[in-house]
């Protein structure tokens, strides 16, 4: 079965820097287009960024554009979030997700097919 784990997430300082990963399995990775969630706390989950299959296109939220950067290794299964110049309203708990629909629907997804445990991303003032 579909298998997504995250990693990475921790405190940090606003104007700081993380880097999520994402180990997936039970899938043809290199098919599917891939992405990040991220649902704070009293909100609902929302779209964070995208990459297809290629990992040549991404999408963004608008609230992370020029910040977070996307990518993809094919070749070891995972996909990453590097979020730089952080501010407190990024808190929350960051979801790897998988869907069978192509990157460029990503942000209307309101519910991917899959996604994985979470991890928390703090971000102190």
């Amino acid at each position: 079965q579909v298998q997504l784990v995250e990693s990475g997430g921790g405190l940090v300082q606003t104007g700081g820097s993380l880097r999520l990963s994402c180990a997936a399995s039970g899938f043809t990775f290199s098919t599917h287009a891939m992405g990040w969630f991220r649902q704070a706390p009293g909100k609902e989950r929302e779209f964070v960024a995208a990459i297809a299959w290629s990992g040549i296109v991404t999408y963004y939220a608008d609230s992370v554009k020029g910040r977070f950067a996307i990518s993809r290794d094919n070749a070891k299964n995972a996909v990453y979030l590097e979020m730089n110049n952080l501010k407190p309203e990024d808190t929350a708990v960051y979801y790897c997700a998988v869907d069978g629909r192509k990157a460029a629907d990503w942000p209307k997804i309101v519910e991917p097919d899959s996604w994985g445990q979470g991890t928390q991303v703090t971000v102190s003032s």
